[in-house]
């Protein structure tokens, strides 16, 4: 199999082939109609891809009038595609197809006993294993896509430094270079949260919007930007940087060395919570908190989020104020970047009216909010979001 940057060589045929993949299903006239290509040309490019088993041909659309036309769509098993999640609590490994569709599964807790030496080792045995089950030769594997928890080099595909991993060996790991040497196929390095853009972006067809803006809330706050259908990168791997987004001043001391006192952070993430739900059991304020953990520290989301369905007051308050918080930072991104959608993903816009509640602060407070209609929707890839996106970080060299 040719690397998947040069599969299609021809730009126009990558234009004529993401315009298929977007629209999922597609008839001739339509892209000849949006591409303002010439019959004889548009004619020449679909040959070649269905030549190639790029494009698949399913069938005919409605008559207007003459003969029926063809139907396109990507071909979903052209190629396989393996993706990877690094975070700070778990490592996920996905085996898809060339649609995105699951074909297999593998978690990992990231506790202090997993190494990069030993993810790497696993992660090997685990993907045959995958790729066996699902009748699939190596071979027809086009990529490893890893979305990881930041800061990166992705170029060299380097994980840097991050913070608060559980096992030592987290710096400086060439894992790019290495997961090439064991598998033995292209392996791409990006920042969890885009990743998880261009899952959402890939796997839900017919989004034909271009100006995104991708926020998850869990431990921390992750974000990732598409202009024209393109990630927006900045100097530095700016992953995590939109926790450190002031939205106090001087608000509460920062969670993380060198970050910002009033940072939106320390006001909106799971760990977060946490803390303020442990500070409501030390107080003895929570009767469900109480009866949910022996002590303090026992205390974790599940946790909360079960005295949140009791309607537990303490942790209906505290779910509310972290959602406005939430939706405070929220406008004051889309007033500077003004997307046409936003998309929430995350454990804590899974809680109950957290969404809601955050959107809504949002829109109130966004300028312009006559004129200017964002729309806001939820993770479509749930869990699987930057496992899955780190597939379409492979499939994406197909077209950029």
């Amino acid at each position: 199999m040719l690397p998947i940057h040069e599969v299609i060589a021809n730009p126009k045929a990558r234009e004529i082939y993401f315009t298929v993949r977007k629209h999922g299903t597609v008839s001739k006239q339509t892209l000849l109609d949006e591409s303002g290509l010439t019959i004889s040309t548009l004619t020449r490019i679909l040959d070649e891809l269905l030549s190639q088993e790029l494009l698949v041909e399913v069938g005919f659309g409605e008559s207007t009038g003459g003969r029926r036309p063809t139907l396109y769509e990507t071909n979903p098993s052209y190629a396989y595609l393996l993706g990877l999640e690094i975070s700070r609590t778990h490592a996920k490994l996905v085996l898809t197809d060339f649609h995105l569709r699951l074909l297999g599964e593998h978690t990992w807790s990231m506790d202090a006993g997993l190494t990069p030496e030993l993810l790497m080792e696993s992660l090997h045995r685990q993907g045959l294993q995958m790729l066996d089950a699902a009748s699939v030769q190596l071979s027809r594997v086009a990529g490893l896509g890893i979305g990881a928890v930041g800061p990166l080099d992705r170029t060299a595909g380097v994980i840097l430094n991050p913070a608060r991993f559980p096992a030592e060996g987290w710096s400086q790991v060439h894992i790019k270079e290495q997961l090439e040497q064991r598998l033995g196929v292209p392996v791409y390095l990006d920042n969890g949260a885009n990743t998880a853009l261009l899952g959402e972006y890939w796997a839900g067809s017919n989004r034909m919007h271009q100006h995104l803006l991708y926020l998850h809330a869990g431990i921390g706050l992750r974000s990732a930007i598409m202009n024209d259908g393109r990630l927006l990168y900045g100097m530095t791997d700016t992953e995590g940087a939109v926790g450190q987004m002031i939205i106090d001043l001087p608000g509460v001391p920062p969670q993380i060395p060198g970050g910002n006192a009033g940072a939106w952070e320390s006001y909106v993430s799971v760990r977060t919570l946490e803390g303020q739900a442990r500070e409501a059991w030390r107080l003895d304020s929570s009767t469900s908190l109480r009866a949910l953990a022996e002590h303090a520290e026992a205390l974790e989301f599940v946790h909360l989020l079960e005295a949140l369905r009791e309607r537990d007051p303490v942790m209906v308050r505290l779910f509310d104020e972290m959602a406005v918080a939430c939706g405070i930072g929220l406008a004051n991104l889309i007033n500077i970047l003004h997307p046409e959608e936003v998309i929430l993903g995350g454990p804590l816009f899974l809680a109950a009216d957290f969404y809601e509640t955050a959107t809504r602060i949002a829109l109130e407070r966004t300028y312009y909010r006559g004129q200017y209609n964002v729309r806001f929707t939820r993770s479509s890839l749930g869990e699987r979001a930057v496992a899955t996106g780190a597939c379409a970080l492979v499939l994406h060299q197909l077209t950029s």
